[in-house]
């Protein structure tokens, strides 16, 4: 379980998430305000901040600025502000992952735990295995049967990404943001071609795939093939 800040001037959606987290066994603490919720990254040295960007005293990308100038510590963005350009140069700024409103306390427990792990998995142990896949995060290089693959950078990032939520389906929004770090999917082809990139480099195909498993109308999940 994690240790969240909360940045929230909203009362009903703040306590919604407070209540949310802390039924699922995080530590949370809450402010209203932008200066008051900086001090409580500093008093309490959280595993994640959800800042939310319409603050009644500083707006929220400029806590942000403010939270990166004490602390590295992952930061979802809290956004009603349906602007791509806005969300994409926020996450450039430092921000880790963004959730929009109307969000679930269930759709925000969901976006902090997967955060958490996937901070976890590149704290304690650099490599990420699924079958006879080995992903170095910290080299940057995949093995497949003890046979180095070479991926270029988005290649391994989309591989990185799929293998650190193992099992798990990831959406192609959520692709587009963590690898693209575009908050939006779009009707282009870029996920699609990388991922046909790699079935080639892993030594599969849509039609007989192994490790990379489509789900269709939903996004991507790796597995282990056995």
């Amino acid at each position: 379980m994690a240790s969240v800040v909360i940045i929230e001037d909203d009362a009903h959606i703040r306590e919604l998430a407070v209540r949310s987290l802390a039924r699922s066994g995080h530590v949370v603490w809450a402010a209203g305000s932008g200066l008051e919720g900086l001090q409580s990254v500093i008093d309490n040295s959280p595993d994640v901040v959800v800042l939310d960007l319409g603050l009644p005293d500083v707006d929220g990308s400029d806590v942000l600025k403010m939270v990166r100038g004490v602390s590295q510590v992952p930061v979802i963005i809290a956004t009603a502000r349906d602007d791509d350009a806005e969300i994409v140069r926020l996450l450039d700024a430092g921000a880790d992952e963004y959730v929009v409103k109307p969000f679930s306390g269930a759709e925000l427990e969901a976006r902090v735990r997967a955060l958490v792990r996937r901070i976890d998995a590149g704290n304690s142990d650099s490599r990420l295995i699924v079958g006879r896949l080995v992903i170095d995060l910290r080299a940057r290089t995949v093995t497949l049967d003890d046979e180095v693959l070479t991926l270029n950078r988005k290649e391994f990032d989309l591989l990185a990404c799929l293998a650190a939520r193992a099992d798990e389906v990831v959406t192609r929004q959520e692709l587009y943001a963590e690898v693209w770090r575009q908050p939006y999917g779009g009707a282009d082809k870029t996920i699609d071609v990388h991922v046909s990139w790699l079935r080639r480099k892993l030594g599969e195909t849509a039609a007989e795939p192994r490790y990379l498993q489509t789900v269709r109308g939903v996004g991507m999940k790796l597995v282990d093939p056995g």
